[in-house]
């Protein structure tokens, strides 16, 4: 596997299976609000103390969750590949990094960390942000969650365009394929020649542009697949 360079995406199926509730299932509301209600730019706007509040719930509830054999299983890949493999997630939780991921970018932003409207500035942040808290940095009262919201450009993409340039494997673990610019990520690997493969519950809207497809539980398919990788290299 040496100098074979690996780009997974995660979606939130992976989280789903730790707890984490997801906005695109059946029972996709959070607190009887809808994803527009509470990730937008106009919505924090207009009603900032429910957005806050929203968000400073989904942060309490990571206390209640943890990484499941998934995201164990990623870990494990990369202690075996180092920086051959990089994980982009669209996930906002730190499941990856409580796992053991250190490869890891979050394209949506995290929970965990706070954006200062003022500086600009990202500052890591596990308590409340309804209450006005000063930014660490600047001092001023306008910290809002660190989330990338609809109709925001998501973190990182020069990195991650590079990585799928020069990746030989893409796999895209619990993704609906519905949400861009993610959703584009196998195409930009297939142009650059790399082997596809999906794995997810359910097929995604984009299945039929990978070249393999497995559908099952990420719990199960992730470590079935990482142990059959590493055996391979052997």
């Amino acid at each position: 596997m040496t100098g074979r360079k690996v780009v997974v995406l995660t979606g939130a199926g992976i989280s789903a299976e730790s707890g984490v509730p997801t906005f695109r299932d059946s029972d996709g509301l959070w607190e009887g609000h809808r994803a527009e209600d509470v990730a937008t730019p106009e919505a924090f706007e207009h009603q900032p103390s429910v957005v806050q509040g929203f968000y400073d719930a989904r942060r309490a509830a990571l206390a209640h969750v943890e990484p499941n054999p998934a995201h164990l299983a990623l870990a494990r890949l990369e202690e075996a590949l180092g920086d051959d493999l990089l994980v982009v997630t669209q996930n906002v939780d730190d499941l990856h990094e409580r796992a053991g991921s250190t490869r890891v970018v979050h394209m949506h932003g995290e929970l965990l960390s706070a954006l200062c409207v003022g500086c600009r500035g990202r500052s890591r942040w596990a308590g409340d942000l309804s209450d006005h808290p000063p930014c660490p940095r600047c001092g001023s009262a306008e910290l809002r969650p660190d989330i990338v919201w609809f109709g925001e450009v998501p973190y990182a993409m020069d990195r991650i365009i590079e990585a799928l340039h020069r990746c030989d494997l893409f796999v895209s673990i619990g993704t609906s394929g519905a949400v861009y610019p993610a959703a584009g990520f196998v195409q930009s690997a297939v142009t650059a020649g790399a082997h596809t493969l999906e794995l997810n519950l359910l097929p995604s809207e984009g299945s039929h542009l990978f070249e393999e497809s497995r559908l099952g539980p990420a719990g199960v398919l992730v470590p079935a697949w990482v142990s059959e990788l590493l055996d391979g290299a052997r």
